[in-house]
């Protein structure tokens, strides 16, 4: 496959972006850009399943290489386009969260707080010592305290010796990632940025008010269920719970006594999360294997299997919940997306366990057009990925405003990091969107990666 888009598309191709959601159950790649009213066209979406990915994590990279080759070949065809580039997700139970608070102290109280001085707080953050195999992946500022005055969110302006920070870390295993750029450079594909997949979801699903009001994040995938908690328009918690919908299937199987591919269809097309809401003499009738008698399943059966996972795995969404401090905070309570949240009853067995208020959360807000096929939670990743996407492309294209100054001028911005973020409403990040020296060693890496591979 090329890796630049052809000729003919190349001004069309200026605008696209490529989200790829690498999955436990799909590979979902989606081509999108955005329209002239500000919202996310989707041209193509391609989808395969996902065979060497377990719980988010690569477990066969040729498997997995095949899957992605086949999602984005049926996206390209579908939005006539080459599709060369690409940002992926990156999720797993190897992903961890932490809040630290970081301090610098300023030479001089005449002069006010810069962008200088909040990149080097920031920048001190991605100096942590993590454990072996562990990097930083993102650092998310949370507030500001100039000279013990807290809550602080936008410091450049301010008088003050002392500049502290809280912030949200999130750390990574270094092999998970490499595995995935190895198997999405082996596509064929270029890796041109890694987001995590509970932010790009939130990104999709959740509004600004939700956001600011407080609310839960709860992606369930077929591996992992992915939490992720807001307030005051801030990330504040996140977390991995190594269960999924994957789990619930395997116990439908071993409840009933049948192949996995018969439990997940059951799972999809009668499967509910609250028993109460099914009658006793609901009977499905499985087809024996080789000539054996048929096996029949009462649908309320079937539906207590269910429910007693989903209760599990709620159980842990709710200590996340009062592991973050926000418990009482959360107005907005739970949206939950992801493809296990397309079971029905879900909403209600959520607000029975944790006593909030619940909805499925679906990626149609920010879309363009009417499409069904995209009204659906299984996509939210995806299409939160393009929407990060199509930031990135935007902020970089800013950036090149910039570069049209003449030499001298550019020397001046670049030495004095210039003030990006003027807003005072919004907490103030690094000037240069710094990810962390961990995805810097990952693409420096792969470029050694695609040299061995071709010796």
């Amino acid at each position: 496959m090329e890796k630049q888009f052809n000729q003919n598309n190349q001004n069309l191709a200026s605008e696209l972006v490529v989200g790829l959601d690498i999955g436990t159950t799909k590979i979902a790649a989606i081509v999108g850009r955005k329209n002239e009213f500000g919202k996310v066209e989707i041209l193509g979406i391609g989808k395969s399943e996902s065979l060497g990915v377990s719980r988010g994590v690569v477990v066969n990279i040729e498997q997995t290489v095949a899957s992605i080759r086949t999602a984005v070949a049926i996206a390209a065809d579908k939005a006539n386009v080459d599709i060369g580039e690409v940002i992926v997700g990156i999720a797993g139970q190897h992903i961890k969260s932490m809040q630290h608070r970081g301090m610098i102290t300023r030479q001089s109280l005449e002069d006010e707080v810069s962008q200088k001085d909040v990149d080097h707080l920031i920048d001190n953050m991605h100096r942590l010592v993590m454990s072996p195999g562990e990097e930083i992946i993102h650092v998310i500022p949370q507030e500001y305290i100039i000279d013990s005055e807290s809550g602080i969110k936008n410091p450049i302006g301010h008088a003050g010796i002392r500049l502290e920070g809280n912030f949200h870390i999130i750390t990574g295993q270094v092999s998970a990632v490499k595995n995935i750029f190895k198997c999405v450079n082996r596509a064929g594909l270029e890796t041109v940025d890694l987001h995590l997949e509970p932010l790009a979801s939130a990104d999709a699903v959740l509004s600004d008010e939700e956001k600011e009001a407080g609310v839960v994040l709860v992606d369930i995938g077929g591996g992992t269920t992915d939490v992720a908690i807001f307030y005051d328009g801030i990330i504040r918690h996140t977390a991995v719970i190594p269960f999924g919908g994957n789990i619930i299937t395997d116990d439908i199987k071993e409840g009933c006594g049948i192949i996995k591919t018969q439990a997940e269809q059951l799972k999809v097309r009668f499967g509910s999360a609250l028993a109460q809401e099914n009658q006793e003499n609901e009977i499905i009738s499985i087809p024996g294997l080789r000539g054996r008698p048929h096996k029949e399943i009462s649908i309320k059966f079937l539906a207590q299997i269910i429910q007693a996972r989903m209760e599990e795995i709620l159980e842990f969404v709710l200590f996340e919940i009062k592991s973050s401090g926000y418990e009482r905070k959360l107005s907005a309570g739970i949206v939950v997306t992801g493809g296990g949240s397309l079971l029905k009853h879900l909403p209600q067995l959520v607000m029975l366990t944790t006593g909030m208020d619940c909805r499925i959360g679906t990626p149609n807000e920010h879309l363009a057009g009417n499409d069904d096929e995209l009204k659906n939670p299984l996509y939210a990743t995806g299409v939160g990925l393009v929407m990060k996407g199509i930031e990135k492309y935007e902020r970089d294209a800013k950036r090149g405003i910039n570069t049209n100054t003449t030499k001298v001028e550019v020397a001046v911005e670049e030495k004095e990091e210039v003030e990006v973020i003027k807003d005072k409403k919004k907490v103030v990040g690094h000037s240069k969107k710094k990810i962390g020296s961990f995805f810097e060693n990952i693409f420096k890496s792969a470029q050694d990666w695609i040299s061995d591979d071709i010796e």
